[in-house]
């Protein structure tokens, strides 16, 4: 037992090494420039050892994104819960925005880079959307139902946004990123209520759906339960 744990901290350590590798790698140049060799010497490891690791420097950016969502989850207390959920969004983002300040150069070369990489860009949002999910949770926002979905990534889009304007705010008061915050919550509090309001009107459509579905499968039951005795019964 103590070799297996032994193991799985060697194994944790050589990730969190590689992941600190790319990191400072990226906040000493261009993020297309930095190769899988660079990592893995930078890190201290095989790129046998690598791949067993990481496939890409997109999965490391991954268990990044996750290494900062476990310190904002880790910070969330019931403190706020008697504010509003704006009030609580802001405090769980800003809290995000301070677990990325001391890579904030790693994160302008990152940012650089995957604009002009669509493909990443497009693989980076689903691990946006997963790192989002839990920090609407944090938040207390309801993130589930039919417009969920639409919910996170929107908040995945203002937060991009958001991150713009950090990456260009030298103000040690972060003045410019907390006022593009709380433009971007006002919006998004916008799309919320019309999401909701929406949800109230089509509910009763959706119930109606839903029995007419119903019906058609009970409906579908019995024409097949009829052929089934009608293939048995010898009389006929």
């Amino acid at each position: 037992m103590a070799k297996s744990r032994g193991s799985e901290s060697e194994t944790n350590g050589a990730r969190e090494r590689i992941v600190d590798a790319l990191l400072d790698l990226a906040s000493e140049r261009s993020w297309h420039s930095i190769t899988m060799p660079d990592i893995a010497e930078r890190a201290g490891v095989s790129l046998a050892e690598f791949r067993n690791h990481f496939p890409s420097k997109g999965a490391i950016l991954g268990a990044f994104a996750k290494r900062i969502d476990t310190i904002v989850l880790e910070g969330t207390t019931h403190d706020l819960d008697t504010e509003t959920s704006r009030e609580r969004l802001f405090d769980v983002l800003m809290r995000r925005i301070d677990a990325l300040a001391p890579h904030k150069d790693a994160m302008r070369s990152i940012m650089a880079g995957l604009r002009h990489d669509p493909l990443s860009l497009l693989a980076m949002n689903q691990v946006a959307t997963n790192s989002m999910r839990f920090m609407l949770a944090a938040a207390g926002i309801d993130a589930e139902g039919p417009f969920g979905s639409i919910k996170v990534q929107g908040a995945v889009l203002s937060f991009a946004q958001i991150i713009d304007v950090w990456l260009r705010d030298d103000d040690a008061g972060l003045s410019k990123t907390m006022a593009a915050l709380d433009t971007e919550l006002g919006k998004g509090a916008m799309m919320v209520h019309r999401l909701d309001d929406l949800g109230r009107m089509s509910a009763p459509l959706v119930t109606m759906m839903d029995r007419a579905m119903e019906r058609g499968r009970s409906m579908r039951d019995r024409r097949s339960w009829n052929r089934q005795d009608a293939d048995q019964d010898p009389s006929i």
